[in-house]
């Protein structure tokens, strides 16, 4: 038998301690059955258990905001590639629009990641994000459908509506879904498609801002071991392999309960976690 001592010994070895791993697996599973369940990103509840987790441990509030934002988004790039295989399997993706979106979406998260990333203070990011979940909680609720459109504009209208996806999401740690879903759905795309494609533009928002974080971030004095620029590297891992594990359960459990009240009591924890983003955005 195995006790606590062992296990213990065993955690100093990753450099990590017992009661962090359970933190961020419980944070990671959380995160990716809801991403399952009601077909929102992760970051939104990423990022402020992230900032609680590493303030906690000796963070600065600036530098914990910035580095649960550049986590989060990392992230995305692990649970975007299960989610976009399942959508392309049912022929739910459409990848010409994947084609016009993604150059400006990388151009907006390289502008995000690597540079207003850097320059903004945490404390400000702290309030966008607060501002952004308050706003995505109200829409959960409203359930409003947008006004559609003639049709989707030109490949080069989408680059440039790709650059502001990809900006925006650089700067909330979030996959970009708030605004490509929503565009997408005006334009007459059907929502299923909208939310598949959505899905597969969350690897380039998420590749270009991770890209950004690390050239922002180079040589910054590291916060805490395993951390690297503003990535924090153990739970990058450890959030990632939860989240793909739990997602396809979600997925499952979504055809047998009401995610409409879901959503509800879902819209109602993101007031709750946009108040405390707001609180560390004042008293930072």
């Amino acid at each position: 038998m195995v006790g606590r001592g062992a296990f213990a010994g065993r955690c100093v070895i990753f450099g990590l301690e017992g009661q962090l791993i359970v933190e961020l697996l419980a944070l990671g599973c959380a995160a990716g059955f809801l991403a399952g369940l009601l077909g929102v990103g992760g970051g939104m509840m990423l990022v402020p258990f992230l900032t609680f987790i590493l303030s906690h441990r000796g963070v600065a509030a600036g530098p914990a905001v910035k580095m649960a934002i550049a986590t989060s988004m990392a992230t995305i790039m692990f649970t975007s590639m299960s989610s976009v295989r399942a959508h392309h399997q049912r022929g739910a993706v459409r990848w010409d629009i994947v084609r016009n979106l993604a150059p400006g979406i990388v151009i907006g998260g390289l502008l995000a990641g690597a540079g207003a990333f850097s320059l903004v203070k945490g404390q400000a990011l702290a309030l966008f994000f607060a501002l952004f979940v308050g706003y995505s909680a109200t829409q959960m609720l409203r359930a409003k459908k947008p006004h559609t459109s003639h049709g989707l504009p030109g490949a080069g209208k989408q680059a440039a509506v790709g650059v502001g996806i990809g900006f925006v999401a650089g700067l909330v740690g979030a996959g970009g879904a708030f605004m490509s879903v929503p565009f997408m759905t005006s334009a007459n795309i059907a929502i299923h498609s909208a939310v598949a494609t959505s899905a597969a533009l969350g690897f380039p928002v998420a590749v270009a801002n991770t890209v950004g974080y690390v050239a922002g971030g180079w040589g910054m004095p590291s916060a805490l071991p395993g951390a690297f620029g503003y990535l924090y590297l153990p739970a990058l891992v450890i959030i990632s392999i939860a989240s793909m594990t739990l997602a396809p359960l979600g997925a499952r459990a979504a055809h047998a309960m009401d995610v409409q009240q879901l959503k509800r009591v879902f819209a109602s924890l993101l007031y709750l976690l946009a108040a405390y983003m707001l609180y560390k955005g004042i008293a930072g």
